[in-house]
């Protein structure tokens, strides 16, 4: 969720958690300039849930939550490309680091399965914001 190229730098010197801080902290910023009802009319997400973002409470939110969130953000761009641009930071990533998702699931601990891996990051399958921290994090911690 680096959501616009270099606004997490140093992604690969912080902890998976740290880095799920640092995203909660932009994405409630978001919300505090934004307002909660506005996102809730611009994206369709409920109440509860846009509230989440604000309060930091973003673990188990998904990835496609987050970039309609920041999607509704001044000077942002639409959902669609933040998506795309999360999904390609780790690809591109894991192309830099030269590794595939059976090295990354093994650096992991396995806490994710290989082939689960390659379906979040391709976007076939929802990805929690503490999944994306913890492949963010140790991607670009292996980039160095």
């Amino acid at each position: 969720m680096p959501m616009l190229r270099g606004e997490f730098p140093d992604a690969g010197e912080q902890s998976p958690e740290e880095l799920l801080t640092a995203y909660g902290t932009v994405l409630a910023e978001t919300v505090e300039t934004v307002g909660v009802e506005e996102i809730v009319a611009e994206t369709g997400l409920d109440q509860a849930t846009v509230t989440a973002f604000a309060d930091g409470d973003i673990a188990d939110r998904t990835l496609d939550e987050a970039v309609a969130v920041l999607a509704t953000g001044p000077n942002r761009p639409d959902a669609d490309a933040l998506q795309a641009e999360a999904q390609d930071i780790l690809l591109m990533g894991m192309t830099t680091a030269v590794m595939d998702v059976e090295s990354l699931a093994s650096g992991i601990d396995d806490e994710l399965e290989p082939k689960e891996i390659q379906q979040k990051i391709e976007g076939r399958y929802p990805v929690t914001l503490a999944e994306y921290a913890l492949l963010h994090s140790h991607i670009e911690g292996e980039k160095r």
